[in-house]
């Protein structure tokens, strides 16, 4: 406890120090810190290939392996997402409301940081460089909480990031504005979470377990996003060419991300014609199916003798975040039925349809309960990078607050500054 607490006040002294810091300082340590990461890609892999044999030695998935994983291109890709945030607008100190009361009282709503965010996550290493540009970036604070399967990775990433920016800005860089929780303990989450005199907010990435582990013991605000329950769900009217690419493209790009497609939803109307030929796509890549009984004969005529399971879906099956080769397929009654189907199993991450009827479209997009929705576009642009915003902290499912990808501006709260001439209350 004594450790955490020793982190957790250090943090909230560097946020103070962050405030001080103007646009072009935060920009320039960021483009620092990038320069770094490229430099250093050779000694990061050698640190990350520790991380891969403590993978193995805990079991871990394929899929989470994989997350684990840096390769020289992922580390050019993370050190451009750091890039990317140094060249942004700066959302702190922006004028979002003003206004003049009768009285001559002069109030003006400014965005601020919000000070001290931890964030807690499994297995992906790039999580620390993307959380700590962001977070920097926005004058806040990051205590980082990384599994211990990535611990190597992490240190070193966040060690480089501080030393570039020590180099930058010299001693007006804060000495504690990206740290790195040292241990693998797990008392040491409950620990850091029940300091809300120094913690602001929390935002746990990973799995279902960790995250609601995260909020049943916080004390200080969490973000969450449980799952990525994501759907496709294939119109009558779509253009079925279309409808397979993205298809394809939601479910194999990169299966184990959490917007991913997990369950494919097809209109009865189109499906003798379009299962067997996306299931026949699916298989090149090994792609299990759990189908239920409308599809499961279709899916398996496009299966054929290639070396792909079909297997009849459970409803739990509806529920899960697979994060690999595996896809639940069901024929649905139209339009009506996806959605209630969604709204129902979904996990509110992001959902698509494919169609060409606009006013089908246009109900799906209103009607869908989720922080993210397309219309013939495929669920697996639900990342703040694709959406303009450089790197991203996390995407949330929330209803309240931040919702969806989250970058900048969801990083920062805002106060209400009056100016007055010496009014007073009656």
């Amino acid at each position: 406890m004594e450790q955490m607490t020793g982190l957790a006040r250090d943090a909230k002294a560097a946020s103070r120090e962050l405030g001080r810091l103007d646009t072009a300082e935060r920009s320039r340590a960021l483009i620092a810190m990038a320069d770094a990461l490229d430099a250093g890609a050779a000694a990061l892999v050698e640190e990350n290939i520790k991380d891969l044999a403590v993978g193995r030695d805990l079991g871990l998935s394929a899929s989470m392996m994989d997350r684990l994983t840096l390769t020289p291109d992922r580390i050019r890709a993370m050190a451009q997402g750091v890039r990317d945030v140094a060249t942004l607008p700066d959302p702190v100190g922006r004028l979002l409301d003003e206004r003049v009361r009768p009285n001559g009282l002069r109030l003006r709503k400014v965005s601020v940081p919000i000070g001290v965010v931890v964030i807690i996550y499994e297995s992906r290493p790039n999580v620390t460089a993307d959380a700590a540009s962001l977070c920097f970036k926005t004058g806040n604070a990051t205590i980082l909480r990384g599994g211990k399967e990535a611990l190597h990775s992490n240190q070193w990433i966040a060690r480089a990031m501080v030393a570039a920016g020590r180099r930058a800005l010299g001693d007006r860089f804060p000495a504690h504005a990206i740290q790195v929780v040292p241990t693998p303990d797990r008392e040491a989450i409950p620990a850091l979470l029940s300091l809300s005199q120094y913690v602001d907010l929390c935002m746990p990435r990973g799995g279902e377990g960790l995250i609601r582990a995260v909020t049943e013991c916080s004390r200080v605000p969490v973000i969450k996003h449980y799952k990525g329950v994501c759907h496709v769900y294939v119109d009558r009217e779509a253009d079925l060419d279309m409808a397979e690419e993205i298809v394809f493209n939601a479910k194999c790009q990169r299966p184990s991300a959490c917007n991913a497609v997990e369950t494919l939803l097809v209109d009865r109307a189109i499906a003798p014609q379009f299962l067997p030929c996306v299931s026949s796509r699916l298989a090149t890549k090994q792609v299990e199916f759990h189908a239920d009984p409308e599809s499961t004969p279709l899916v398996t005529l496009g299966v054929g003798n290639r070396p792909s399971t079909v297997r009849p879906v459970t409803e739990e099956d509806y529920e899960r975040e697979y994060n690999d080769y595996v896809i639940n397929v069901r024929v649905v009654d139209g339009l009506g039925d996806a959605i209630a189907h969604i709204n129902r199993h979904g996990s509110a991450h992001s959902d698509a349809i494919v169609t060409a009827n606009a006013r089908a479209a246009e109900r799906f997009l209103n009607e869908v309960d989720s922080a993210t929705v397309y219309w013939n576009a495929s669920t697996r642009f639900t990342d703040g990078g694709e959406y303009g915003m450089g790197a991203e902290i996390g995407i949330s499912t929330d209803k309240v607050g931040a919702r969806g990808p989250m970058g900048l501006e969801e990083l920062c709260s805002y106060k209400w500054q009056g100016v007055g001439t010496g009014q007073i209350r009656n």
